[in-house]
């Protein structure tokens, strides 16, 4: 299976960039894709790290329908320390994707930090994957430790002879 159809099954729709795996589970697919700053039809896209794995999805998911990012808000507010970080993990994320524009590029740009954001938080998903491909991310560690072991016994993603990779039907959310 390919990287890109993998990717594919696993976000449910056809991917708007190239396919860049950045992170990989125990079972040896994607769990964090890096995105470029322009899309295939240079859309800005703000987001560097799309986490593409179904179970971190789902859990953080849950983590966010239960008020997980005006937590994670309130825990960044109340510790200097996390403040510093907070704000770091920020600048470097944009550096970085803004050091992926092409020179000389006179179109519209991506802004903001970790997922598009400005101060605050806007989507665990974005920080945890963020996290996932090896960053010092304070809001992405605080998820990681709510929904990891990603410890699928069966890949979420099976070969097809049709379209290259489709989600399995035989994969469950382990317990």
């Amino acid at each position: 299976m390919d990287d890109r159809s993998v990717v594919e099954a696993q976000i449910g729709r056809p991917p708007r960039s190239e396919v860049d795996v950045t992170a990989r589970c125990h079972l040896g697919l994607p769990v964090v894709i890096t995105v470029p700053p322009l899309l295939d039809d240079d859309t800005p896209f703000p987001t560097l790290y799309w986490l593409t794995c179904p179970l971190a999805s789902k859990r953080i998911g849950r983590i966010e329908a239960g008020g997980g990012v005006r937590r994670a808000e309130m825990l960044v507010a109340e510790d200097p320390a996390l403040v510093e970080r907070h704000i770091a993990a920020a600048e470097r994320y944009r550096s970085t994707r803004d050091a992926m524009i092409p020179a000389g590029y006179a179109g519209h740009l991506p802004t903001g930090g970790v997922g598009g954001t400005g101060p605050g938080v806007k989507c665990l998903h974005a920080h945890y994957a963020d996290t996932a491909v090896g960053n010092d991310n304070p809001v992405g560690e605080w998820t990681a430790i709510q929904i990891e072991p990603l410890d699928c016994s069966v890949a979420c993603v099976i070969a097809d002879d049709v379209d290259g990779a489709v989600k399995n039907p035989g994969w469950t959310e382990p317990r």
